[in-house]
């Protein structure tokens, strides 16, 4: 997609409580929107292009409560380095990202979604990464998934063997003489997920965005958890994402709305975006029940962004 207008202002979720009041998208500035696929249809679609904008899917990619898949699959629910099946993270359940039933559940169902709505501008993931909750102001972190699916992909795609035994005492072996491997295989799993996700969105329609809503942590942030324990290397998404889009809930977080710029700087540094150029960066920043000032002081980042979505 190249037609693109040079800043993207867009909602977060589906301007229904908007359109109640008898208000309109473009009158506010609004030219997209982003909203959960479940909620879309081809009246939805149609409303939001009258009005000016462009309309994005929030795909549910790795969240294993949607459609209750895991509570009937619990082959696909993701077990800790004790093997015990982990606990909801607030309201996130991470599926096992290797299950085969699942994945194939999920990328039918994004087929389904293409095919119901061919015009669509973009998909974008969300979540891609393993079981975890970053969006609390106290994250929740589990060591995942030590399942016999895991397990043995791991071996495979890094050659390294794991002496049999309870998955307790494999998990131990695994950090104690692997835990690199056991990393960087771990975020190939994700990569993959994002390279079919990507080959099915460019087939269908070739100029529809593909993006991915991700933690806005840096790299080094809580000693590297964001790669080592939510499995994302962003230069490693980097060819299958056309959108990189950080939840940078400052407030929830703790934070100033200084960070949002102070994140953006980084980002643009570290990987090396270009204006007019693909990966971009399009922010979701919190905005609901801020002082006006602190409004303005959001959207005020870098030349470097090219959208703001704002969540209520």
């Amino acid at each position: 997609m190249t037609d693109l207008p040079q800043m993207i202002r867009g909602t977060y979720g589906h301007p229904r409580s908007f359109w109640e009041q008898g208000l309109r998208l473009d009158e506010y500035g609004v030219n997209a929107v982003f909203i959960h696929s479940a909620s879309l249809d081809a009246q939805t679609v149609e409303r939001a292009r009258s009005e000016g904008c462009r309309v994005f899917a929030e795909f549910a990619t790795l969240n294993g409560k949607y459609g209750d898949y895991v509570a009937h699959h619990p082959e696909a629910h993701p077990l800790d380095e004790a093997g015990r099946p982990v606990e909801p993270a607030t309201w996130f359940l991470g599926a096992c990202p290797t299950d085969p039933g699942f994945r194939a559940y999920r990328m039918q169902a994004l087929r389904d979604l293409l095919r119901e709505l061919p015009s669509l501008d973009g998909v974008w993931m969300d979540y891609l990464h393993w079981h975890a909750q970053f969006e609390d102001p106290y994250p929740i972190f589990e060591k995942t998934c030590f399942n016999n699916s895991c397990l043995t992909s791991f071996q495979e795609a890094s050659g390294v063997t794991v002496p049999d035994g309870p998955i307790e005492e494999r998990s131990e072996w695994i950090f104690m003489h692997a835990a690199r491997q056991w990393e960087d295989w771990r975020v190939s799993v994700l990569a993959d997920w994002a390279r079919e996700i990507h080959q099915i969105v460019k087939a269908h329609n070739p100029p529809a965005l593909v993006g991915n809503y991700q933690v806005a942590w840096k790299d080094d942030d809580l000693a590297s958890v964001r790669r080592r324990c939510l499995g994302l290397d962003f230069t490693e998404l980097a060819p299958f994402v056309d959108v990189f889009s950080p939840m940078i809930y400052h407030g929830r977080s703790g934070k100033t709305p200084a960070y949002v710029k102070e994140y953006v700087d980084y980002f643009g540094e570290h990987f090396d975006l270009q204006r007019d150029a693909f990966p971009r960066l399009w922010l979701i920043v919190q905005a609901h029940d801020n002082h006006v000032s602190n409004r303005r002081n959001l959207l005020e980042f870098s030349p470097m962004v090219a959208v703001v979505g704002v969540r209520g």
